[in-house]
């Protein structure tokens, strides 16, 4: 495949390396310091956009991949109150896009444990849920957006929760996300399921940002071939 990458941080050095290794081909960088060179002329000829920015430009970034045809694998969070606008740029182009929270296929895992035991754990009301993550300082978003995903993963599952708040307090019927910034960490999720006998917990921690770098190359040679609207358990058969 021939990429276009759209931000250039830790994580775009890291999808270049991984994308390389599986012999694919960067023909395009955008980074803060080149925004104009996102144009159509430089789309062409490119199979995929993988998109990881900031949440002021990254629908911008992908309507304009979109709207050239150019499929999008987006990993920006904080701007998905902007998601469905990606969708029908998607499907008036009839092109394809995939945005995800988290492409680690042990989050992706995660994600289906949690649901599934908040489906089960729904008859026992004296369990209370609390979500918490751990990101490093720089991390502009918070919650993160996996941990808002576990929330609505948890709210699609559970009879009694029907929304999330942020903080640790008290609210009814809602899923209380905690969130933490310290130093370089890649990123942890913790859900816990405490009553008054016993204590339920799920955890992932990531130990480098490798396994979401690979995801979304992954993700992108799963759609570059392909029309429509994905998420990652398409990518992964779930």
């Amino acid at each position: 495949m021939k990429i276009a990458l759209i931000g250039y941080g830790r994580m775009g050095h890291e999808i270049e390396a991984i994308a390389l290794k599986r012999g694919h081909e960067i023909k395009l960088i955008i980074d803060k310091d080149n925004t104009g060179d996102l144009n159509s002329s430089n789309l062409k000829g490119i199979d995929v956009a993988i998109e990881f920015s900031l949440p002021s430009t990254a629908l911008d970034n992908v309507s304009f991949c979109l709207n050239n045809k150019v499929p999008v694998v987006s990993g920006t969070t904080g701007w998905t109150d902007d998601y469905e606008k990606a969708v029908l740029f998607c499907r008036k182009n009839n092109s394809a896009f995939l945005h995800s929270s988290n492409f680690s296929i042990g989050v992706n895992l995660l994600f289906r444990l949690n649901q599934e035991l908040a489906r089960h754990i729904s008859e026992y009301d004296e369990y209370k849920v609390l979500i918490e993550e751990i990101h490093h300082t720089k991390k502009l978003d918070a919650p993160s957006g996996t941990a808002i995903s576990l929330a609505k993963g948890i709210i699609s599952g559970h009879k009694n929760y029907t929304k999330w708040h942020d903080g640790s307090g008290e609210e009814k019927n809602s899923v209380p996300i905690v969130a933490f910034r310290e130093g370089d960490v890649p990123g942890t999720h913790i859900i816990t399921w405490d009553s008054e006998i016993d204590k339920i917990s799920l955890k992932h921690e990531a130990k480098n940002r490798k396994g979401l770098a690979l995801g979304a190359v992954v993700a992108a040679e799963y759609i570059s071939s392909r029309s429509g609207v994905f998420t990652m358990n398409d990518v992964l058969g779930f």
